[in-house]
């Protein structure tokens, strides 16, 4: 059941990323790296309160302040105040994880072809995603709202190949493959 409802989350999950990234281009890509800001300023803050919070007879806790929380607000303060700085940066991380999603859906249809005959309609969109991310690997300094776009319509197709490969993979459901 687990693996069903992974399946499910992530498809439902990029078809609404994709779909915020072809309507709305610029603000999504400001605000994805706006949430990776706070996704290093929240444990960060953590980090810090737990050490001024520890007991001084907590011999697990380490006694030198902790810089590396110190290193994540900074960073993720950085990311929420001044987001288009990264948008660059953004551009080569969302081509690596298209590439990553492409080879992830085309093992995972290599390795259901143990249970069932795989054809190979069920490879191209899987090769697209990957051909896709390599694209903006090579080509990230093209025209963004483009770049966003086009990641914006692979994650999009990502998204309804996960769904459709897990409806038609789902008497399989006991298999374990995420």
């Amino acid at each position: 059941m687990k693996s069903l409802n992974n399946a499910i989350w992530r498809g439902i999950f990029a078809i609404l990323l994709g779909l915020a990234l072809i309507l709305w281009p610029e603000t999504a890509v400001i605000y994805m790296i706006m949430v990776i800001g706070a996704g290093f300023l929240l444990p960060g803050i953590f980090t810090i309160v737990s050490y001024f919070l520890r007991s001084r007879n907590d011999v697990m806790t380490p006694m030198f302040f902790p810089f590396d929380g110190l290193g994540s607000i900074l960073l993720g303060i950085w990311l929420l105040f001044m987001p288009a700085f990264f948008v660059n940066i953004l551009m080569y991380v969302l081509g690596a994880i298209l590439v990553i999603a492409g080879l992830q859906q085309i093992i995972w249809l290599i390795s259901a072809r143990k249970w069932r005959t795989v054809g190979a309609m069920f490879y191209i969109l899987p090769s697209l995603i990957l051909l896709t991310g390599i694209l903006i690997l090579v080509y990230p300094m093209g025209v963004i709202a483009n770049t966003l776009m086009l990641f914006g319509i692979a994650i999009l197709v990502y998204g309804a190949n996960e769904l459709v490969n897990w409806f038609k993979f789902r008497k399989y459901r006991y298999i374990q493959l995420d």
